[in-house]
């Protein structure tokens, strides 16, 4: 069937959403747009379902979502999951609600037990439920930081980790043999397979997060300390909030423009902290509250921004490996003073992460663990371990700013790293230290780092081609050089394969298959390229060290622009 077909079965539908059929009517002469939206079905891959908002098989919408529940619930019940249940939370994003209650129907009509938060939720809350109840499947929908005309499904194991590869494909094999419009089976709201929850879980998961303070009782300098949040519109705002006070952090105040949540996110041009022009609210309002620190989360609340006070007054924001490197320090520092390191300690990182962090995790003897893109390779590497009974996990970020203490849950965690942020700001400027102080004092300790990311989006049904082609061409003409230095060895995550260029040696790599390239210089500077899993975009990540550092990043930018500039 072609994408005209599915359009036209669409609108002959005698059930179609009201809306729904108006959306699809209003397009009716854009045979370029039917096609964006028809040509292909939405995929369901580790991450679940994401996609932009609206009418069609390539669109997150309560059809699509009743498809992908369908498929779900029969996964569920191959594993011998209907009692155990799922859990279904949900961020602040259009729609949110809606899909929640479409997949608790289905999945209650499957005969599955169906945990239901009653309001939006955090995905670490998520996360932690899945393994405080007991249940065979978590889902959360969201579509974390992306733009407000995106939502996504994201579904989660009995570990609290994200779903593994074999049951994602499970999942997407019987949700591609499910009708679009067939009889899937459905049940009312006030089915009692259907349970409604929300303190029952939110005050085991404050004393989770509440556990992973290290120093629990910093008296008047966490008490004094002021602290300016913004949830972004987002889930952040009741659990960060919450968890804040009872660490002790009195003086604590929201942004108030951004504190509702709101699926618009009509102050930012992106509800993603990342960028440093969705905390110009935030700015203001620390001057004028002469705060300390700045903080925010991203709508579903796993990741965090944060904006340091300069020496001049100034906010400093840190980027994701900064503050990464910031609690690595913090953590292992303060539990090595403290003797509460364990035994064989490890942390983990992404191979996109910034190399300074072997430099902290070598000066304390503890192990450092590279893994793919995406906090699930940490989640499998925490539950790995675990199952070994071999290292105990302390520490684990990317530096796309998600951080994880402890194993209490299995997925980043904003509301957390909120509090240990806080925490270490606090201790720090007991002994009269800004972040910024520490940052610098790393830098001389450790030797000065520099990471570069750049975005390269492809929107469109040939986005997905742009970007296959890009990766072939670099395979298969692999560069000489890259800025000013020359390639002395690439990593190919899709095989598994280490190449040293200089002796022509290979090397077998451990990790599952990635599509992604990552090439090391002579120079000890390294550059990485990896297509998005979640948007039409390509990825571009790069870290430098020594000598003339903004000089080396301008010319592997220069590099990478006349890479693209092929397209």
């Amino acid at each position: 069937m072609d994408f005209l077909e599915k359009y036209n079965e669409w609108l002959a539908y005698d059930k179609l959403d009201d809306e729904i059929k108006l959306e699809l009517m209003a397009i009716g002469e854009d045979e370029q747009e039917i096609r964006e939206r028809f040509l292909s079905d939405l995929k369901f891959g580790t991450g679940g379902l994401r996609g932009i908002l609206g009418a069609g098989t390539d669109r997150m919408n309560i059809y699509t979502v009743r498809r992908a529940t369908q498929g779900l619930a029969l996964y569920v019940k191959e594993q011998g999951g209907e009692e155990r249940g799922v859990v279904i939370a949900y961020d602040s994003r259009f729609y949110s609600p809606e899909f929640a209650r479409t997949a608790a129907r289905v999945l209650a009509g499957n005969g599955i037990r169906v945990y239901l938060f009653t309001e939006l939720r955090p995905t670490p809350e998520l996360s932690f439920a899945v393994r405080h109840l007991g249940c065979e499947v978590g889902i959360v929908i969201t579509a974390s930081h992306n733009p407000a005309k995106y939502n996504g499904y994201k579904v989660y194991g009995p570990d609290g980790g994200q779903v593994a590869n074999e049951a994602a494909d499970y999942i997407f094999e019987k949700m591609q043999s499910t009708p679009i419009f067939g009889d899937i089976p459905e049940s009312e709201m006030d089915s009692p397979l259907i349970r409604m929850i929300n303190e029952e879980v939110d005050q085991p998961y404050y004393d989770a997060v509440l556990s992973q303070m290290i120093h629990k009782d910093l008296g008047n300098t966490a008490s004094e300390m002021k602290i300016v949040y913004t949830p972004f519109h987002g889930a952040g705002a009741v659990p960060v909030k919450e968890v804040l006070r009872r660490g002790g952090f009195h003086k604590v105040y929201v942004v108030p423009e951004q504190e509702a949540p709101d699926g618009a996110f009509p102050t930012v041009k992106s509800p993603n902290p990342e960028d440093k022009e969705g905390f110009a609210l935030a700015i203001e309002l620390a001057n004028k509250m002469e705060a300390d620190l700045i903080i925010g989360t991203d709508p579903d609340s796993d990741r965090v921004g944060v904006l340091a006070r300069e020496m001049d007054g100034s906010f400093v924001a840190l980027t994701g490996n900064m503050t990464g490197v910031l609690l690595t320090e913090y953590i292992l520092s303060q539990k090595t003073g403290l003797g509460l390191l364990p035994e064989n300690p490890y942390v983990v990182k992404t191979v996109v992460t910034s190399e300074m962090i072997r430099c902290v995790t070598d000066h304390y003897g503890v192990e450092l663990i590279d893994v793919l893109t995406g906090f699930k390779y940490i989640a499998d590497t925490i539950h790995d371990h675990e199952e070994a009974g071999d290292m105990n996990f302390v520490f684990g970020f990317e530096e796309s700013y998600g951080y994880l203490v402890g194993d209490y849950a299995r997925d980043k965690d904003g509301v957390s790293a909120c509090l240990l942020i806080a925490e270490m700001a606090a201790w720090y400027q007991s002994r009269g230290m800004t972040l910024c102080d520490v940052m610098r004092e790393l830098y001389a300790k450790y030797g000065i780092h520099k990471e570069w990311t750049k975005n390269v989006y492809f929107e469109g049904t040939d986005g997905i081609e742009k970007i296959k082609s890009i990766m072939e061409r670099l395979r298969s003409d692999i560069p000489e050089t890259i800025g000013w230095s020359r390639v002395v060895a690439y990593t190919d995550y899709s095989v598994g394969v280490r190449h040293d260029v200089l002796s022509g040696s290979e090397t077998k790599v451990n990790l599952p298959s990635s599509n992604v390239l990552r090439f090391e210089l002579e120079d000890k500077s390294w550059v990485a390229f990896r297509p998005s899993g979640t948007e039409p975009k390509f990825k571009i990540y790069a870290g430098v060290t020594r000598g003339n550092l903004e000089a080396k990043i301008d010319a592997i930018a220069e590099s990478v622009n006349a890479l693209f500039a092929k397209e």
